[in-house]
């Protein structure tokens, strides 16, 4: 499977999907003219990276700066997807964030508290 890499622009963040490993990474802000049709390489290639049958252990690491709400509704669908994965793969979950970054906190405790069957951990950036 080939991994998909997407370079970080003013308004979408850095994505790297590397199968090799199961690392997924998403760094800096999201708030795309059309955040679905952003996406859709993303969530497709998640698709098919779950249904080839991967490594047992994915680790997923956002670093999301800031994200507005169309955002916010596109990645409730991509924690689908991963908790949907998670009874045939061991999921983790690094949600980094500025301590001094209150939304961000917030929202990473909010996708904590909605998608329960994930091992979603909050990680407190070091100054």
């Amino acid at each position: 499977m080939e991994n998909l890499q997407i370079q970080q622009t003013k308004h979408t963040p850095e994505i790297i999907l590397d199968a090799s490993c199961g690392a997924i990474s998403l760094r800096g802000k999201s708030y795309p003219e059309n955040t679905f049709e952003f996406y859709e390489p993303v969530m497709q290639w998640m698709r098919d990276y779950f249904a080839s049958k991967p490594e047992k252990k994915t680790t997923v690491t956002m670093e999301i700066i800031y994200f507005n709400s169309t955002s916010s509704k596109l990645f409730f669908d991509f924690f689908d997807i991963l908790e949907e994965s998670s009874s045939d793969y061991q999921i983790i979950v690094n949600w980094e964030y500025d301590p001094e970054n209150e939304s961000a906190q917030e929202a990473g405790e909010d996708f904590k508290e909605d998608f329960e069957d994930l091992t979603f951990n909050l990680v407190a950036k070091k100054a």
